[in-house]
């Protein structure tokens, strides 16, 4: 088997997972990738020993390749899914932040939930993305014009709101009065969409979610719609540009440009270990609690 790692090093949490996940995989002869950045901080580190193999961009990543390990939280796996895009390789997330609904392998539980890796006992999650285009062209997005938890348009540099002119399918739905606009995947609906009163989905379903963010109109609600739409927006406000974001990657846009948003033709597989699954994760981080049952 060989697998790619990636990570974030954050020094009182990761030290003992990577001690852990290293370990484990050289001791059952797995053949391991480090990304570069990260392999020169855990050379630096000393966390690990060996002078391992490295990539540096998805460029590297190939159907050789069975897996990808994501070491840190949601964050570090959303940044993962820009190094696999569209080459199909399989994701896990072995989480050392806080709340990990992408990243859901527990440092108690590396050992174990490797062996069922190893062993082929796990299932694959398709996870769909939403791809940007944009007239004018943004620079920033040009080569990397994807997003897995959403796509948002917010204001920048004020305080007054913006107006987001909004079509589906070119049929005119709404001008939000709003500081932005949210249109999420069932993936990001647990993530910003969900902090603005958005609507959680389960991963398998074949939606998108709009959700204004402290709307001015009182009667803009969240809208669930089907994710074969084509979103189209139109931002004005006071101010001459105004913010997008792909998940954590933000450019400047000119007001009156043409946002355009739409499910990508590829989806990130994401692997899930049965006993860890998307909602035994909603279970425990947002509902009820932690499962007490045995």
């Amino acid at each position: 088997m060989k697998i790619a790692i990636f990570g974030q090093f954050y020094q009182n949490s990761t030290s003992p997972i990577i001690e852990r996940l290293f370990h484990f995989l050289n001791s059952n002869h797995v053949e391991v990738v480090v990304e570069e950045n990260f392999l020169s901080i855990l050379l630096e580190n000393k966390l690990i020993q060996n002078n391992y193999n490295k990539f540096s961009s998805y460029k590297d990543l190939n159907k050789t390749f069975d897996m990808m390990i994501s070491v840190g939280g949601d964050g570090t796996f959303l940044k993962a899914a820009t190094l696999v895009r569209n080459s199909g390789i399989p994701i896990l997330g072995i989480n050392s932040g806080r709340l990990g609904f992408l990243a859901t392998v527990q440092q108690e539980n590396i050992e174990i939930f490797l062996q069922l890796v190893l062993d082929k006992k796990y299932t694959v999650s398709k996870r769909s993305l939403l791809s940007l285009s944009c007239s004018p062209k943004i620079k920033e997005i040009k080569d990397l014009n994807f997003a897995m938890n959403e796509v948002t348009v917010s204001r920048k540099d004020t305080t007054s709101m913006i107006t987001i002119e909004t079509y589906l399918n070119g049929e005119y739905l709404n001008s939000y009065w709003a500081d932005g606009l949210i249109i999420s995947t069932p993936t990001g609906s647990t993530g910003y969409s969900m902090s603005c009163g958005g609507p959680i989905l389960t991963p398998d379903a074949n939606s998108l979610v709009i959700t204004p963010i402290a709307p001015h109109n009182l009667n803009a609600r969240p809208l669930v719609i089907p994710d074969n739409t084509e979103v189209r927006l139109k931002v004005s406000g006071r101010e001459e540009n105004y913010l997008v974001s792909l998940d954590s990657r933000i450019a400047s846009v000119k007001n009156e440009s043409i946002l355009t948003i739409k499910k990508t033709p590829f989806k990130i597989n994401m692997v899930e270990i049965p006993e860890e699954t998307f909602l035994k994760t909603l279970r425990n981080k947002l509902l009820w609690g932690e499962d007490k049952r045995n």
